[in-house]
Protein backbone atom coordinates (compact mmCIF):
# COMPACT_ATOMS: atom_id res chain seq x y z
CA UNK A 1 0.00 0.00 0.00
CA UNK A 2 2.67 2.71 0.86
CA UNK A 3 4.51 2.14 -2.15
CA UNK A 4 1.58 2.34 -4.64
CA UNK A 5 1.08 5.14 -2.92
CA UNK A 6 4.48 6.69 -3.34
CA UNK A 7 4.32 5.78 -7.04
CA UNK A 8 0.92 7.57 -7.64
CA UNK A 9 2.93 10.74 -5.81
CA UNK A 10 6.05 10.07 -7.80
CA UNK A 11 3.51 10.30 -10.95
CA UNK A 12 1.81 13.15 -10.31
CA UNK A 13 4.75 15.14 -9.40
CA UNK A 14 6.32 13.86 -12.87
CA UNK A 15 3.38 15.05 -14.67
CA UNK A 16 3.71 18.94 -12.50
CA UNK A 17 5.46 21.00 -15.12
CA UNK A 18 6.38 23.71 -12.80
CA UNK A 19 7.78 27.17 -13.99
CA UNK A 20 9.94 28.92 -12.12
CA UNK A 21 12.29 26.79 -10.08
CA UNK A 22 13.09 29.09 -7.20
CA UNK A 23 9.40 30.60 -7.03
CA UNK A 24 8.13 27.13 -6.78
CA UNK A 25 10.59 25.90 -3.64
CA UNK A 26 9.33 29.35 -1.80
CA UNK A 27 5.71 28.95 -2.84
CA UNK A 28 4.67 25.00 -2.04
CA UNK A 29 0.86 25.46 -0.92
CA UNK A 30 -0.42 25.39 -4.37
CA UNK A 31 -3.71 27.23 -5.01
CA UNK A 32 -6.22 26.09 -7.82
CA UNK A 33 -7.12 29.53 -9.18
CA UNK A 34 -3.23 30.25 -9.79
CA UNK A 35 -2.55 26.95 -11.94
CA UNK A 36 -2.96 26.47 -15.71
CA UNK A 37 -4.23 22.93 -16.99
CA UNK A 38 -3.15 21.49 -20.35
CA UNK A 39 -4.00 18.37 -21.47
CA UNK A 40 -0.68 17.66 -22.67
CA UNK A 41 2.63 18.95 -23.41
CA UNK A 42 1.84 19.31 -27.15
CA UNK A 43 -1.16 21.38 -26.63
CA UNK A 44 0.25 23.96 -24.76
CA UNK A 45 0.49 26.43 -27.44
CA UNK A 46 -2.49 29.16 -27.43
CA UNK A 47 -1.27 30.05 -31.22
CA UNK A 48 0.17 28.46 -33.55
CA UNK A 49 4.19 28.42 -34.59
CA UNK A 50 3.83 29.93 -37.86
CA UNK A 51 1.36 32.93 -36.14
CA UNK A 52 3.89 33.33 -33.74
CA UNK A 53 7.17 33.87 -36.29
CA UNK A 54 4.65 35.99 -38.38
CA UNK A 55 4.39 38.30 -35.59
CA UNK A 56 8.41 38.64 -34.54
CA UNK A 57 9.31 38.84 -38.77
CA UNK A 58 7.24 41.88 -38.70
CA UNK A 59 8.17 43.55 -35.76
CA UNK A 60 11.84 42.87 -36.18
CA UNK A 61 11.10 43.83 -39.65
CA UNK A 62 10.38 47.08 -38.28
CA UNK A 63 12.60 47.50 -35.77
CA UNK A 64 15.01 46.85 -38.66
CA UNK A 65 13.85 49.44 -40.84
CA UNK A 66 13.74 51.93 -38.15
CA UNK A 67 17.42 51.27 -37.85
CA UNK A 68 18.03 51.64 -41.45
CA UNK A 69 20.85 54.22 -40.91
CA UNK A 70 22.93 51.76 -38.13
CA UNK A 71 22.46 48.79 -40.91
CA UNK A 72 25.23 49.57 -43.93
CA UNK A 73 27.66 46.77 -42.19
CA UNK A 74 25.05 44.44 -42.78
CA UNK A 75 23.15 45.45 -45.57
CA UNK A 76 26.45 45.29 -47.81
CA UNK A 77 26.75 41.40 -46.83
CA UNK A 78 23.02 40.34 -47.62
CA UNK A 79 21.90 39.35 -50.62
CA UNK A 80 20.97 41.84 -53.29
CA UNK A 81 17.36 40.01 -53.15
CA UNK A 82 16.89 40.83 -49.80
CA UNK A 83 18.36 44.11 -49.70
CA UNK A 84 15.70 44.86 -52.32
CA UNK A 85 13.10 43.85 -50.10
CA UNK A 86 14.20 45.87 -47.46
CA UNK A 87 14.55 49.21 -49.60
CA UNK A 88 11.19 48.59 -50.64
CA UNK A 89 10.02 48.67 -47.38
CA UNK A 90 11.57 51.66 -46.67
CA UNK A 91 10.34 53.22 -49.50
CA UNK A 92 6.80 52.02 -48.19
CA UNK A 93 7.52 53.92 -44.81
CA UNK A 94 9.49 56.85 -45.77
CA UNK A 95 8.22 57.61 -49.34
CA UNK A 96 10.07 61.12 -49.21
CA UNK A 97 13.42 59.71 -48.53
CA UNK A 98 15.76 57.86 -50.69
CA UNK A 99 17.95 54.96 -49.06
CA UNK A 100 20.96 56.33 -49.50
CA UNK A 101 19.58 59.62 -47.86
CA UNK A 102 18.24 58.03 -44.74
CA UNK A 103 21.56 57.17 -43.05
CA UNK A 104 21.58 60.45 -42.29
CA UNK A 105 17.90 61.37 -41.42
CA UNK A 106 18.32 60.56 -37.85
CA UNK A 107 15.44 62.52 -37.13
CA UNK A 108 12.96 59.83 -39.47
CA UNK A 109 13.79 57.30 -36.32
CA UNK A 110 11.21 56.15 -33.47
CA UNK A 111 11.49 54.57 -30.60
CA UNK A 112 10.41 51.08 -30.02
CA UNK A 113 8.31 50.95 -28.29
CA UNK A 114 6.43 53.45 -30.77
CA UNK A 115 7.68 50.61 -33.36
CA UNK A 116 5.66 48.67 -31.41
CA UNK A 117 2.52 50.64 -31.27
CA UNK A 118 2.88 51.26 -34.78
CA UNK A 119 2.89 47.67 -35.88
CA UNK A 120 0.82 45.43 -33.50
CA UNK A 121 -1.47 48.15 -32.34
CA UNK A 122 -0.13 48.55 -28.65
CA UNK A 123 2.86 48.51 -26.97
CA UNK A 124 4.27 47.56 -23.20
CA UNK A 125 6.51 48.50 -20.97
CA UNK A 126 8.10 47.91 -17.32
CA UNK A 127 6.55 50.18 -14.40
CA UNK A 128 6.07 49.35 -10.64
CA UNK A 129 3.56 46.86 -10.19
CA UNK A 130 0.07 47.40 -8.97
CA UNK A 131 0.66 44.35 -6.37
CA UNK A 132 1.77 45.17 -3.46
CA UNK A 133 5.24 44.57 -2.48
CA UNK A 134 5.88 42.75 -5.99
CA UNK A 135 8.39 45.39 -7.62
CA UNK A 136 8.13 45.99 -11.11
CA UNK A 137 5.46 44.62 -13.39
CA UNK A 138 4.42 44.99 -17.15
CA UNK A 139 1.49 47.44 -18.57
CA UNK A 140 0.09 47.75 -21.68
CA UNK A 141 1.11 51.09 -21.93
CA UNK A 142 -0.88 52.29 -25.26
CA UNK A 143 -3.41 50.45 -27.81
CA UNK A 144 -5.01 47.53 -27.29
CA UNK A 145 -4.01 44.10 -27.12
CA UNK A 146 -6.22 41.65 -28.83
CA UNK A 147 -6.59 37.84 -28.04
CA UNK A 148 -4.36 35.88 -28.88
CA UNK A 149 -1.48 38.76 -29.90
CA UNK A 150 2.16 37.90 -29.15
CA UNK A 151 2.25 40.47 -26.09
CA UNK A 152 6.57 40.01 -24.87
CA UNK A 153 9.35 37.70 -24.80
CA UNK A 154 10.99 36.31 -22.13
CA UNK A 155 14.85 37.25 -22.46
CA UNK A 156 17.73 35.23 -21.06
CA UNK A 157 20.37 32.49 -21.48
CA UNK A 158 19.21 29.09 -22.73
CA UNK A 159 20.22 26.34 -21.35
CA UNK A 160 19.87 22.24 -21.56
CA UNK A 161 18.87 19.90 -19.26
CA UNK A 162 22.91 18.81 -19.10
CA UNK A 163 24.22 22.37 -18.77
CA UNK A 164 25.49 23.74 -14.86
CA UNK A 165 23.21 26.99 -13.44
CA UNK A 166 23.81 25.90 -9.87
CA UNK A 167 25.68 29.06 -9.37
CA UNK A 168 23.59 31.54 -11.66
CA UNK A 169 20.45 29.87 -9.88
CA UNK A 170 20.92 31.03 -6.33
CA UNK A 171 19.07 34.01 -5.34
CA UNK A 172 17.83 33.74 -8.90
CA UNK A 173 14.04 34.59 -8.90
CA UNK A 174 14.04 34.92 -13.13
CA UNK A 175 14.76 31.18 -14.16
CA UNK A 176 12.04 29.81 -16.46
CA UNK A 177 11.97 26.04 -16.84
CA UNK A 178 10.21 24.77 -20.27
CA UNK A 179 8.13 21.87 -20.17
CA UNK A 180 10.74 19.78 -21.56
CA UNK A 181 13.53 20.77 -18.68
CA UNK A 182 14.64 23.62 -20.96
CA UNK A 183 15.40 26.98 -18.55
CA UNK A 184 16.03 30.50 -19.65
CA UNK A 185 17.83 32.43 -17.52
CA UNK A 186 16.01 36.12 -17.32
CA UNK A 187 18.01 37.96 -14.49
CA UNK A 188 19.63 41.01 -16.12
CA UNK A 189 22.09 41.38 -12.65
CA UNK A 190 24.85 39.85 -11.42
CA UNK A 191 26.80 37.01 -12.88
CA UNK A 192 23.73 35.89 -15.33
CA UNK A 193 24.49 39.30 -17.06
CA UNK A 194 27.89 38.52 -17.73
CA UNK A 195 27.57 34.78 -18.84
CA UNK A 196 24.79 36.64 -21.11
CA UNK A 197 26.59 39.00 -22.04
CA UNK A 198 29.84 36.59 -22.28
CA UNK A 199 27.82 34.47 -24.82
CA UNK A 200 26.54 37.86 -27.08
CA UNK A 201 30.30 38.31 -27.99
CA UNK A 202 31.16 34.49 -28.73
CA UNK A 203 28.34 33.65 -31.13
CA UNK A 204 29.10 37.58 -33.29
CA UNK A 205 29.52 37.04 -37.09
CA UNK A 206 30.89 39.93 -38.54
CA UNK A 207 28.30 42.48 -38.29
CA UNK A 208 25.67 40.23 -37.62
CA UNK A 209 24.62 39.71 -34.12
CA UNK A 210 23.10 36.16 -33.09
CA UNK A 211 21.51 37.93 -30.20
CA UNK A 212 20.11 41.19 -28.57
CA UNK A 213 21.50 42.43 -25.40
CA UNK A 214 20.02 45.65 -24.80
CA UNK A 215 17.58 44.05 -22.22
CA UNK A 216 20.31 44.01 -20.00
CA UNK A 217 20.55 47.98 -19.93
CA UNK A 218 18.03 50.70 -19.81
CA UNK A 219 17.70 51.26 -23.60
CA UNK A 220 16.11 47.96 -24.99
CA UNK A 221 16.10 47.70 -28.70
CA UNK A 222 13.43 44.97 -28.81
CA UNK A 223 10.15 46.55 -26.96
CA UNK A 224 8.61 42.88 -26.25
CA UNK A 225 11.70 41.82 -24.19
CA UNK A 226 9.94 42.74 -21.05
CA UNK A 227 8.71 39.13 -20.61
CA UNK A 228 11.15 37.94 -17.02
CA UNK A 229 8.65 41.33 -15.06
CA UNK A 230 5.61 39.63 -15.91
CA UNK A 231 4.15 38.91 -12.44
CA UNK A 232 1.89 35.72 -10.97
CA UNK A 233 -1.58 35.80 -11.30
CA UNK A 234 -3.61 35.55 -7.87
CA UNK A 235 -6.96 35.11 -6.27
CA UNK A 236 -7.76 38.83 -7.08
CA UNK A 237 -6.07 39.36 -10.62
CA UNK A 238 -6.31 36.58 -13.14
CA UNK A 239 -4.01 35.64 -15.69
CA UNK A 240 -4.49 37.53 -19.01
CA UNK A 241 -1.47 36.32 -20.92
CA UNK A 242 -0.02 32.53 -20.52
CA UNK A 243 3.81 31.72 -21.84
CA UNK A 244 4.19 29.58 -25.10
CA UNK A 245 7.22 27.75 -26.28
CA UNK A 246 9.03 28.66 -30.09
CA UNK A 247 12.32 27.27 -31.11
CA UNK A 248 13.26 29.75 -33.71
CA UNK A 249 13.65 28.17 -37.12
CA UNK A 250 16.62 28.15 -39.01
CA UNK A 251 15.55 29.48 -42.20
CA UNK A 252 14.79 32.41 -39.31
CA UNK A 253 16.85 36.02 -41.49
CA UNK A 254 20.23 36.19 -40.32
CA UNK A 255 19.83 39.76 -39.89
CA UNK A 256 16.88 40.29 -37.64
CA UNK A 257 18.59 37.81 -34.84
CA UNK A 258 19.94 40.80 -33.60
CA UNK A 259 16.91 41.48 -31.87
CA UNK A 260 15.88 38.11 -30.33
CA UNK A 261 16.44 38.04 -26.66
CA UNK A 262 17.55 34.64 -26.04
CA UNK A 263 21.07 32.89 -26.68
CA UNK A 264 21.99 29.26 -26.02
CA UNK A 265 24.82 28.52 -23.60
CA UNK A 266 26.51 26.46 -25.14
CA UNK A 267 27.98 25.96 -28.96
CA UNK A 268 25.68 23.35 -29.83
CA UNK A 269 24.12 23.69 -33.33
CA UNK A 270 22.12 20.60 -33.23
CA UNK A 271 19.73 22.15 -31.23
CA UNK A 272 17.08 25.10 -32.59
CA UNK A 273 17.01 28.17 -29.90
CA UNK A 274 14.45 28.27 -27.56
CA UNK A 275 12.37 31.46 -26.82
CA UNK A 276 9.33 31.66 -24.78
CA UNK A 277 6.44 34.74 -25.71
CA UNK A 278 3.61 35.64 -23.59
CA UNK A 279 0.24 35.07 -25.75
CA UNK A 280 -2.79 37.26 -24.54
CA UNK A 281 -5.52 35.03 -23.21
CA UNK A 282 -8.38 37.79 -23.56
CA UNK A 283 -8.05 41.37 -25.13
CA UNK A 284 -5.98 43.40 -23.03
CA UNK A 285 -6.97 47.38 -22.34
CA UNK A 286 -4.58 50.07 -22.25
CA UNK A 287 -3.28 50.57 -18.53
CA UNK A 288 -3.50 46.93 -17.32
CA UNK A 289 -0.51 44.98 -15.74
CA UNK A 290 -0.07 41.59 -17.30
CA UNK A 291 -0.07 38.66 -15.16
CA UNK A 292 0.54 35.12 -16.15
CA UNK A 293 0.77 31.65 -14.58
CA UNK A 294 3.92 30.45 -12.85
CA UNK A 295 2.47 26.77 -12.40
CA UNK A 296 1.52 24.74 -16.00
CA UNK A 297 -0.07 21.40 -14.85
CA UNK A 298 0.16 18.50 -17.73
CA UNK A 299 -2.42 16.19 -17.66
Amino acid sequence: MPGRLLRGLWQRWRRYKYRFVPWIALNLNRNPRTLRYVPEESKDKVISDEDVLGTLLKVFQALFINDFNKQSDILTMLPETVKSKYHDLLSVQHPRVKPLEYRHEQQNTFKPEEILYKTLGFSVARATSSLISAGKGVFVTRGLVPKGAVVSMYPGTVYQKYEPIFFQSVGNPFIFRCLDGVLIDGNDKGISKVVYRSCNGRDRLGPFKMSDSTWLTSEICNPLAVGQYVNNCSNDRAANVCYQEFDVPAVFPIELKQYLPNIAYSCDKQSPLRCVILVALRDIKQGEELFSNYYTIVS
